[in-house]
């Protein structure tokens, strides 16, 4: 009679193993940048909140990619088991491009969206002293002049844009180099002439800099007058958007929970006021819309490519 009732004992527990509720130990929810910029902020809100709503530590661990790009962090969410415990926040090098540039733990595609939720505000923009104020007057220097670009790594749209715009508009960078930040400093320091940044990490010495460009679909509020990147070339027009991601067999229930607490954090009014003081667009885009914006992104960078060609 014991001997059946351990073996009940057993059985039962193994039974609530198998169904245990997600989640049941610690989130971490891996953004492949250093601390600071709009993804991070945001993401650690969700953060925050996933650990309120479900009573489990939810963390942010950052992840920088050494200028070579966020794959660092991609790689450690493609290699974690598919349970929704390592959650990546990524931009769309990593969903649009990670599994194409021989890197083999990206390849074959690795991650679904959740969703995406931000739009960044990012800028090509240069110190207040330069002598050129537009992409037309910098492109005209910029035949007579050795200009260095700073980026976030070559594979990054951004920086795959601006050179697109540059080679468009009959021109090539002097050199270009990448960074973990790019930001007031890097202007002041003259370490770059012009830097592919968000408007975020140049806020506090805005009125110190020329924004040439925006790399979104629409003007940035806070910079009404700078122009949208599909002004200057409808070929280009393309925007900069962070999400998250999971490895595509993470179970749906995992991902609903997830998007659950995402959704209603980014719709908070902490999370509004982020876009407010920033210029950014901070929204909710479920898990198919989101799939749609990564597929037409994927057709301009191949406009992008062939350009760059």
């Amino acid at each position: 009679m014991k001997s059946i009732l351990t073996a009940t004992a057993l059985a039962l527990s193994l039974t609530g193993a198998a169904f245990a509720e997600y989640p049941e130990k610690p989130v971490s929810f891996i953004v492949p940048w250093p601390p600071g910029d709009l993804e991070d902020v945001l993401t650690r809100m969700i953060a925050e909140d996933f650990q309120a709503e479900y009573g489990v530590a939810a963390a942010v661990v950052n992840k920088p990619g050494g200028g070579g790009g966020p794959f660092p962090g991609a790689i450690e969410v493609a290699n974690a088991p598919a349970d929704g415990y390592t959650i990546g926040s990524f931009v769309p090098a990593v969903p649009l491009i990670g599994h194409q540039i021989d890197i083999p733990e990206l390849a074959p595609e690795k991650f679904d969206p959740i969703g995406i939720f931000l739009t960044y505000p990012f800028v090509i923009a240069t110190s207040g002293n330069a002598p050129y104020s537009t992409m037309e007057e910098l492109a005209a220097h910029a035949k007579q002049n050795d200009v260095v670009l700073g980026h976030f790594g070559d594979v990054l749209t951004p920086t795959q844009v601006t050179k697109a715009l540059a080679k468009k508009q009959g021109f090539e960078w002097g050199a270009d180099a990448a960074f973990d930040a790019l930001d007031c400093n890097t202007l002041a320091s003259g370490d770059a002439d012009v830097i592919n940044t968000t408007l975020q990490l140049i806020l506090p010495c805005l009125d110190q800099v020329k924004v040439l460009v925006s790399i979104t679909g629409q003007r940035i509020s806070k910079i009404p007058d700078t122009p949208a990147i599909g002004e200057i070339d409808a070929d280009l027009n393309i925007s900069l958007w962070n999400g998250l991601f999971v490895t595509k067999d993470t179970p749906a229930d995992v991902r609903e929970k997830i998007a659950a607490v995402a959704k209603k954090t980014v719709l908070s009014e902490r999370a509004q006021n982020v876009a407010r003081e920033t210029g950014a667009l901070v929204y909710w885009q479920n898990a198919t819309d989101s799939m749609g914006v990564i597929e037409a992104d994927k057709a301009t960078l191949g406009t992008i490519s062939a350009i760059l060609e």
